[in-house]
């Protein structure tokens, strides 16, 4: 496979104030991005957010309402999918069923009238990365799901594109094999060192395949950054809750004193915590969220503030065991080990690192930084 470090076949994405309605219906709302050419970016939100508009978009099948989209420095506005230069993937593979593997792979090549030497090659070098070699021959109904993924993925990296598009690929796929299909991807874009964007309502994909997460919420970019960057320094409520499985801890509280340096929150009513940090744009008394995440809890030990309650769900995972404890409104969930013997109706104890607690504002949802 030709180097795609070489100039001409790497492309960065630049977005700016792209806004797409539907009727009267705003579904992308003044959305700007940058994204690294050769880098795996991961566009991700609950359904309806708008990711796979603006995949489709990038691609060309969506229309702009206004504002650019521009590849390798072109603004692509007005030109046709086939002339920018990328190749997308679907949830449906989108295979044709009476041609043979090879044949599906080579399909577009076909339409652009390449050579058979040409064509035998470039099919050849993607089945050798994606390990289909031995079922060039076969019909798409003799594969299985991962396998027709695969030749769809092939029919792709045939083409040679500077950017590669994926809208929820694996989501027709079982667990194991979206697991083992994430980490063929990531060794994909290793291979080919090529830009890619990938669309997805499962955060979990999104923390171990991407460089740079965009985090959409109805239409707006509520975050980007590096997966550790979102997981320890959410913006906003929603990130926070959105990026982790299971999802942080929030609890609604206020502050109940400030001096430089540190603010005091209350801890549902039993004791308080002291938060290094001066929020300078609060006060004493403002109501505020307080989020934690499970894994950050601390059972039955000495901590900077605690708290007590039963236990009345607990979750063995084997390598972890998730306690949900009784409090108002949403349960708390806590992470222990794996071969923790707590039980159902168990009291706990609950301490609270004040070094791991985000503090938002109630009103507003933003992280205070």
């Amino acid at each position: 496979m030709k180097n795609r470090s070489e100039e001409d076949e790497v492309a960065d994405i630049k977005i700016d104030k792209i806004d797409k309605f539907y009727g009267n219906v705003q579904v992308i709302k003044d959305v700007s991005l940058e994204i690294k050419s050769q880098s795996f970016t991961v566009l991700v939100g609950p359904s309806g957010c708008g990711k796979s508009t603006m995949l489709r978009m990038i691609a060309g099948l969506e229309d702009i309402n206004s504002g650019t989209i521009s590849i390798d420095g072109t603004v692509v506005n007005e030109l046709p999918p086939k002339e920018r230069n990328i190749a997308m993937v679907f949830q449906s593979y989108a295979l044709y069923p009476h041609m043979t593997v090879f044949d599906n792979m080579a399909f577009g090549l076909k339409l652009e009238k390449r050579s058979k030497e040409e064509i035998d090659e470039r099919v050849q070098e993607a089945a050798k990365i994606l390990q289909i070699e031995e079922y060039l021959s076969r019909k798409p109904k003799q594969l299985s799901g991962g396998q027709r993924q695969r030749v769809a993925i092939g029919r792709a990296i045939t083409r040679k594109p500077k950017v590669f598009l994926f809208d929820e690929p694996l989501s027709n796929l079982d667990a194991a094999l979206r697991v083992q299909m994430r980490v063929e991807l990531a060794k994909l874009h290793d291979n080919l060192n090529a830009t890619m964007i990938y669309v997805t309502h499962d955060q979990t994909e999104a923390m171990t395949m991407a460089d740079d997460i965009v985090v959409l919420n109805e239409g707006v970019v509520s975050q980007k950054g590096s997966p550790l960057d979102l997981y320890n320094g959410p913006n906003n409520l929603f990130v926070g809750g959105f990026i982790g499985s299971p999802k942080m801890n929030f609890i609604s509280t206020k502050i109940t004193s400030k001096s430089q340096g540190k603010t005091e929150v209350d801890l549902m009513g039993s004791s308080t915590i002291n938060i290094s940090k001066t929020l300078s744009s609060a006060n004493e008394g403002d109501a505020v969220m307080l989020g934690i995440r499970p894994e950050h809890l601390i059972i039955n030990e000495e901590s900077d503030g605690s708290w007590e309650s039963k236990v009345f769900v607990v979750e063995k995972l084997g390598s972890g065991t998730f306690l949900y404890l009784e409090k108002e409104g949403e349960p708390l969930v806590v992470q222990t080990d794996g071969d923790s013997n707590i039980k159902v109706g168990d009291t706990v104890k609950v301490g609270f690192s004040a070094s791991r607690c985000h503090i938002f504002d109630k009103s507003s949802q933003e992280a205070f930084k």
